[in-house]
């Protein structure tokens, strides 16, 4: 018996070992689109970690980017939905031995940080980004929205993109979250 409990102890450690390497995926929690003078923003709140292989990656000098994608549809009963808009933000997080700062590029946008954790933090705060006009939008129709955030591995290195290739590790992909959106006919302030 005391064999038994042995082996399902080595069983489930080894178990725990493999999955530690392992990040959960990246989850949205409380996305919402308001509408507002200058157009329709998003508001989200980005749940993940990076893998140790990733924190590794970035930490030896591999730059990572990441990807926040929109996309706004109108849902048509007599023909295939119609896609209104798409938006995609893209964040490079590199890491400068020089400095000894972490650096996050979006767009002509350079920030540097002290830690890897204040930089990661700045992405998973999405605030006010504008994601259409208010003249694409119809007042009392509903659309759908869908959000999603990613590890762009196209952007990594040769030797990194076959490594990533069926790797957990070098995975991190939140899918479409979707929900529906009611356009009213006053903006929020």
């Amino acid at each position: 018996m005391a064999r038994v409990v042995k082996c399902w102890l080595c069983l489930l450690l080894s178990l725990g070992c493999v999955l530690e390497g392992v990040a959960a995926d990246p989850e949205f929690r409380d996305a919402v689109l308001r509408a507002t003078d200058e157009g329709v923003v998003l508001d989200a709140e980005i749940v993940f970690d990076l893998t140790p292989r990733l924190e590794e990656a970035v930490k030896r000098g591999v730059a990572l980017y990441f990807v926040l994608e929109f996309e706004l549809i109108r849902p048509r009963w007599y023909w295939l939905d119609e896609k209104l808009v798409a938006r995609s933000q893209t964040w490079r997080l590199s890491y400068h031995a020089l400095t000894r700062k972490y650096r996050l590029s979006a767009g002509a946008l350079h920030m540097s940080f002290d830690t890897l954790d204040e930089a990661v933090s700045v992405m998973r705060h999405v605030r006010r980004w504008g994601v259409a006009e208010r003249i694409q939008l119809r007042p009392g129709e509903s659309y759908q929205a869908g959000v999603r955030f990613r590890l762009d591995s196209a952007q990594l290195p040769t030797p990194f993109q076959v490594s990533a290739i069926g790797s957990r590790e070098w995975t991190l992909d939140s899918g479409w979250q979707r929900w529906g959106y009611f356009v009213t006919t006053e903006p929020a302030r």
